[in-house]
Order: C-alpha cells, then structure tokens, then sequence
C-alpha cells in the first residue's frame, strides 16, 4: 500500500444552488488508508461535498477524483469504488442481518458465493453468526453500527464514508467502532468520516474543519491544536466555527 497515493483529489470545487454558494472553492485531498476527519457545524457545507465525493451530486465547477475516477464524468463508477454509512440510515430494519449482507452485497454486485463467504467472514469478526435470521430492529444499536460498517465494507472498497457514525452509542460501542475504523485503515481502506464528537476528531490522520462553505483549517490534530493555541480538537472547532476567543 502506498499511502502517499492520492485516493480523493478535489480541487477548486464550487457547488451553487440557484445564487447560494453551498460549497466555495474547495480544495483538498485525501490519502490511500488515510482516516480523514471533516467537520463543521450544521449548514457548513459538508453534507453537500460528500453527495459530490459520492457521485450522487455534480459540481458546479472544480475538478473531483475519487479512486482516480471523474466524479463529474463517470458518477456511476466512483459509487462501485465507495463504501457509505449514515447515521439516520444505513440497513433496513425489515429484513434479517443476513438478508442485509445479502441486499447490499447483490447491490455491490458480488457473486453469491462472494456474498455467502464475506457475510461468514464478518459475522464470525463481529461475534454475531449466532443472529445472522434475526430480523435488525432487534439488534441494539451499538451493533446495528458495527454491522452496517461491515456492510459497508463487504465489497472491498477504496474508500468508506462515515456519516457522524456513532452518534446515540455508548463509550465502550464507540471505541469498539474505531479499533473497526483502525484495522480498515491498516488494510489499506480511507475512512473519510464526519463527527460531532470533538474528540473523536483527534483518532483522524487529519482533519478538515468548514465554516460558512469554506474550508477553513486542514492539518493534524497535533498541529491544528499548535496553530490555534489550545489543548483539545473541541477550542479549535469553536474557535473556527463558532467564532469563540
């Protein structure tokens, strides 16, 4: 693995919705097995980049690489290269854990032999074979979590996005999800995530924080906390985004 390699490369990226700019001028990029943190308070911008990173929205202008595929030319292919997970929705309450590995594996377009191996392979990791025939809505949430991260990795992907994944969980579940966030990384994946817990953003390589559509600060955790005089991720955020001395 070669984790110099440019895996996300946005650059100059503008999203404009009518005359109100979402994103402005935007310019950053992300690692092969990078765990990159992007923060910023509600309306900051984020949730519209990752819809562009995702192929789901195009830019208006800039130029977007994910997995060194045109997000603006060829959308369909990045989503085959991506993993996402989303805190309000991720895994249908409906069906079963294994007719979740099963729906999105198919979705992913696995074989079924491919499905049938990788759904053993993560609910034996998880500890969980023994509730692959129970229907999700009676799974605690904290489980619910790591397994839609198994998920969203069934396929092997360059890249999973991580949408405020551990919001509603316990400590003991939320240190749980990042050793599963760690081991991807190790495995050559980028965690590209969003939090609103500050200090999860110093488990990220790096991290983004956006105000008003801007990037406003990009760097280590270590350094951000140098260039802005405090001790935690938290005073930095609120120094960015809320404008707080």
């Amino acid at each position: 693995m070669n984790k110099r390699e440019k895996i996300i490369e946005v650059h100059d990226l503008v999203k404009r919705f009518g005359k109100f700019e979402a994103n402005k001028h935007l310019t950053f990029d992300v690692n092969r097995g990078e765990i990159f943190g992007f923060l910023g308070a509600n309306g900051a911008g984020k949730t519209t980049a990752i819809r562009i990173l995702c192929g789901l929205s195009k830019p208006t202008s800039g130029s977007v690489r994910v997995a060194g595929i045109d997000v603006n030319k060829n959308p369909e292919a990045v989503k085959k290269r991506i993993g996402y997970m989303s805190q309000s929705f991720s895994l249908y309450n409906d069906l079963t854990v294994k007719e979740n590995f099963r729906f999105y594996g198919g979705v992913y377009g696995l074989s079924n032999k491919e499905i049938r191996e990788r759904t053993a392979f993560f609910l034996d990791k998880l500890k969980m074979a023994s509730f692959e025939n129970m229907l999700l809505s009676k799974i605690p949430l904290g489980w619910k979590q790591k397994l839609a991260f198994s998920v969203a990795d069934i396929h092997r992907p360059d890249i999973i996005f991580l949408d405020e994944p551990t919001g509603g969980v316990d400590p003991i579940t939320r240190r749980q999800f990042w050793e599963m966030i760690y081991e991807a990384s190790d495995n050559g994946t980028t965690v590209f995530v969003t939090t609103h817990y500050m200090d999860e953003a110093e488990y990220c390589e790096r991290v983004s924080i956006m105000s008003e559509g801007e990037i406003k600060a990009l760097g280590t955790p270590h350094d951000l906390k140098e260039d802005y005089k405090v001790d935690n991720m938290n005073d930095v955020f609120l120094r960015i985004a809320r404008n707080v001395e």
